[in-house]
């Protein structure tokens, strides 16, 4: 989920106790430094903060990283764990009385601080290392060092924090490196940053839109910036925020639409993309002919013929274009691909009997217009043995997941509608019965 950013050279840590009182002494000696008009002047002052800042901000977690083993673990963090649970995914968590720690296979996995020595640092630290370029432009070999450090912490925050998942602290993080690579220090910042910004927004917009909006702003920027995708990820989520805002505003269905087409392009093999498209195609009316995605993505199997998510797509495409022979074509191919998979069979027994009632409304609108009863009779057959083409790939179904209620219903429906055909009411017979099973209705 979350890019890769820097690597960077943590410092190795001292195994202390954190000395509160201590490092609150050391903040406040900075604070009255700083409103002190003689010393205030003076960069090295504005240098020193940075510092002391940034040593308090890094003091609770500074001796942790991903992948150490836990067996010196307290020595290392000088303490002994308050507490010690399990969480949802199976890990174990060790709880510090400033941190969480999150242990899997012996080693540590994440962890999240749950107190902070004072509140507030980061602008502190942004705010002593501006103010320290501005009165020496030469301490910039004093003051990187420092912000180096602070980046950092709020990198290795924000990957750790997405693995939690934490991802409102995530975002906070990658944004806090964000802001620090865009002072005066750093040519740029870190397109990688913003994309993971950018993601984790995505995914918190469903339950609140605010990070939608957020997502665009950063996904945007790390265009801006020349991210380089090699799968085109980034034109996926944009898409999503865009359209994660097409109630709020009709244009954000068009960006989002046109975010694909962009991301497509650049990005022909993307089956997310692709998937995007098909769902914004089938999902939205006005926003284009689905027919104008089958092009597409024939041009995508004629390199990679044996994709079965592409072959899904396709099949996905003609089922909204009401083209049920394309479709079911598009879905044996990955029946052919995938052998003994529930859902395909599943969806082409279910496409059969949509494409049975389609033949069969048809049916009746001509019962007027058939000259004898044989015409008649011909007829109700074909169409009769449009849903009798269903049942193999149901039973099928059934046989590979018996447990699905869906699949069981739709094969005792089935075989009522054909049960004058031979053989077909004892079908009906026994999977009724496995219905009423399942459903707990004997």
């Amino acid at each position: 989920m979350v890019a890769a950013v820097m690597a960077m050279v943590v410092p190795t840590a001292t195994a202390q106790k954190i000395n509160e009182q201590s490092t609150l002494a050391k903040l406040s000696k900075s604070d009255a430094e700083v409103v002190d008009a003689k010393k205030s002047a003076k960069a090295s002052v504005w240098v020193n903060r940075a510092k002391v800042y940034t040593d308090a901000l890094i003091e609770p977690t500074k001796a942790l990283n991903v992948d150490f083993d836990v067996t010196f673990l307290n020595q290392i963090m000088n303490d002994t764990p308050t507490e010690t649970v399990t969480d949802e995914q199976q890990r174990t968590v060790l709880v510090y009385p400033w941190v969480k720690v999150y242990v899997k296979d012996n080693k540590i996995a994440a962890w999240s601080q749950t107190r902070e020595i004072k509140e507030g640092m980061f602008d502190v630290i942004v705010e002593a290392a501006t103010k320290a370029l501005e009165l020496d432009p030469k301490s910039v070999s004093k003051v990187k060092p420092i912000v180096d450090i602070a980046l950092n912490h709020y990198i290795q925050l924000g990957e750790v924090s997405a693995s939690i998942p934490a991802y409102e602290v995530a975002i906070d993080a990658f944004v806090k490196a964000i802001e620090l690579q865009n002072t005066p220090l750093y040519e740029k910042a870190n397109p990688d940053l913003y994309i993971n910004a950018g993601q984790l927004s995505a995914i918190l917009g469903a339950d609140n839109k605010k990070y939608y909006a957020d997502g665009v702003t950063y996904l945007k920027k790390a265009l801006e910036l020349g991210y380089q995708d090699e799968t085109g990820n980034l034109y996926y989520y944009l898409f999503y925020c865009y359209y994660g805002q097409r109630e709020d505003d009709k244009q954000n269905l068009i960006k989002a639409k046109e975010t694909l087409l962009e991301g497509i392009e650049k990005f022909p093999k993307s089956e997310r993309i692709l998937d995007g498209l098909m769902s914004l195609y089938t999902a939205e009316e006005g926003v284009g002919d689905p027919a104008e995605l089958v092009d597409m993505i024939d041009k995508f199997l004629a390199e990679t013929p044996n994709n079965p998510d592409l072959w899904f797509g396709r099949g996905r495409v003609f089922y909204k274009l009401k083209n049920f022979d394309e479709c079911i074509v598009s879905f044996k191919k990955i029946d052919e691909l995938k052998p003994n998979d529930f859902d395909t069979n599943y969806y082409i027994g279910h496409f059969y009997i949509e494409k049975g009632d389609y033949e069969n409304s048809e049916f009746n609108k001509k019962l007027d217009s058939f000259t004898s009863q044989d015409e008649y009779l011909v007829e109700r057959k074909r169409v009769r043995s449009v849903y009798m083409e269903a049942i193999p790939y149901l039973e099928k179904a059934h046989s590979l997941n018996p447990e699905n209620v869906d699949c069981a219903q739709l094969l005792k429906s089935v075989c009522f509608l054909l049960r004058d055909e031979p053989g077909v009411m004892d079908k009906y017979n026994q999977y009724n019965a496995v219905y009423k099973k399942l459903k707990g209705l004997e």
